[in-house]
């Protein structure tokens, strides 16, 4: 992770995997083998899973029991994906539930490179505590910073799901050269508020990551899980609609609210030197004023 490396100029393929879970860790495991073994298979490069993909979003509650779906990374699940990477000659992104010491636990997400080796980890900043999404129960707060991993196909950037409402998270990832910025996630509705608010929901968690992708001029590619978990009329509905915008903000692909699916997208850095000559963010950023915003509030 040299982050004074520049980004490589190449053109790349980004494969997203939407997909459900089960209640089996080693189903979910197989099915994403063979999720990524179809993505390569359609000329995907580097692959992307959702938000801890290996099990259903425990977070829905507090339980000490849930502590054993842990793993330590590296370890099971980066060996058999470190494999299979170099098998298909992709790089991986997979978020996993680590257990780094005892009462020690983040979510993070691996970085495998197409030979199978491991590039880094990104543990999630950001910790959310709200009603059905009780994380700061399970997660300490990553403390690896903003990364850039560099794979064989390019620069990216990896963030995780409550971070992609974060512009400061955004900014410091594309800084650092990424020409792409994944955030798995794993983002839906409660059964009481998704027929008013729903609609409304889902756009502000579309439009926020497109933000990102303009005032950055990155491609930004959004990999949410899909379907129900939790008991009938209660937990909560995964609304899927992954997709990638590009350097614009343009949607570029984008997948249903309801389904299973892979979305394989060819990005183009010469895309994003295109538009950062027509809107020089960052050349007029005013970094000699920016000091307050280290304050936690201003008034």
């Amino acid at each position: 992770m040299d982050q004074s490396k520049p980004q490589t100029a190449g053109k790349f393929r980004a494969g997203l995997i939407q997909m459900s879970c089960s209640r089996d860790p080693n189903q979910n495991l197989a099915k994403a083998e063979w999720k990524i073994r179809e993505a390569a298979g359609r000329g995907a490069q580097i692959i992307c899973l959702q938000e801890l993909f290996r099990s259903e979003y425990f977070c829905r509650e507090e339980d000490a029991a849930q502590f054993a779906l842990a793993e330590p990374v590296p370890g099971p699940s980066t060996e058999r994906l470190g494999a299979l990477a170099k098998e298909l000659g992709v790089a991986l992104i997979a978020s996993l539930f680590e257990r780094r010491a005892a009462g020690l636990y983040h979510n993070t997400a691996a970085v495998i490179d197409a030979d199978g080796s491991l590039a880094g980890l990104y543990r999630k900043m950001h910790i959310p505590d709200d009603p059905l999404y009780y994380e700061k129960y399970y997660f300490t707060p990553g403390d690896l910073g903003f990364l850039n991993f560099d794979t064989r196909f390019g620069r990216i950037g990896v963030l995780i799901c409550w971070d992609q409402w974060y512009p400061e998270a955004a900014r410091l990832s594309a800084m650092a050269g990424a020409g792409i910025l994944f955030y798995p996630t794993a983002i839906g509705w409660h059964p009481s508020e998704k027929a008013l608010d729903g609609a409304a929901q889902l756009d502000a968690w579309r439009t926020i990551q497109r933000a990102h992708a303009i005032a950055n001029g990155v491609y930004v590619a959004a990999v949410n899980r899909v379907g129900h978990e939790g008991p009938p009329g209660e937990g909560l509905e995964f609304w899927g609609s992954s997709f990638v915008a590009d350097p614009f903000g343009q949607l570029v692909a984008e997948a249903s609210s309801g389904m299973e699916e892979t979305l394989i997208v060819e990005c183009d850095p010469r895309r994003a030197e295109e538009v950062r000559r027509n809107w020089p963010f960052f050349r007029d950023r005013r970094i000699d004023a920016y000091g307050p915003i280290l304050g936690r509030w201003l008034g």
